[in-house]
């Protein structure tokens, strides 16, 4: 009789903040994720209070929860207690996927007052990777599909733009510009990791 060996499974904690920018692509892109790393890797989902709004905005809420089987929604900034879960080694890494200009200046400032900054700052105390995906990458104007279909101009100012800088001279930070090179940083992470 031959026996299977259960693998365990890696977990990473994907929090999704209210920038509603790529909204779409990004959740597309995880679900992609989900399907390519199924075997070795199980992804859970942060909502902020933000993000449930948004997502409700975009009616792309009922999706991502028929899509990732465990998708948990901020109540405080310690309810649920991902920082807890985080800090302790539960998860291999946070992702932060959209990451709003918010977001990313409380991180660069060490203000921890929603789920998501403070899972962020006990991870990097933990020795944590925080993995993430600013929405206000560089200085520019950008266009962002509204949930109507219609596109908006918009202006990434420099002082958004500079808080991202900061964020890339952070320890354990890794900062993605795309959905698309947080999924080629995923899969070889992921290469990485079976290898060892």
């Amino acid at each position: 009789m031959t026996e299977k060996k259960e693998i365990k499974k890696l977990k990473v904690a994907w929090g999704i903040t209210g920038a509603g920018d790529k909204i779409q692509e990004i959740i597309e892109t995880m679900k992609t994720l989900k399907q390519q790393t199924e075997d070795k890797v199980d992804i859970d989902v942060y909502v902020s209070k933000a993000a449930d709004t948004m997502l409700k905005f975009y009616r792309l809420d009922e999706i991502l929860k028929s899509s990732f089987p465990k998708v948990f929604v901020e109540s405080n900034s310690n309810s649920p207690f991902l920082a807890g879960m985080v800090q302790s080694g539960k998860y291999e890494f946070l992702l932060l996927c959209p990451a709003s200009s918010n977001t990313v200046a409380k991180i660069v400032n060490s203000i921890s007052d929603t789920l998501l900054t403070n899972a962020a700052l006990m991870a990097l105390k933990a020795f944590v990777p925080v993995w993430i995906m600013p929405v206000d990458f560089k200085e520019n104007i950008i266009f962002t599909k509204l949930p109507n279909g219609k596109e908006m101009k918009l202006r990434v100012r420099k002082e958004e733009a500079a808080q991202v800088r900061h964020l890339e001279t952070m320890d354990d930070v890794h900062v993605f510009e795309t959905p698309q090179k947080v999924q080629e940083g995923f899969l070889e992470w992921l290469k990485n990791k079976s290898a060892s």
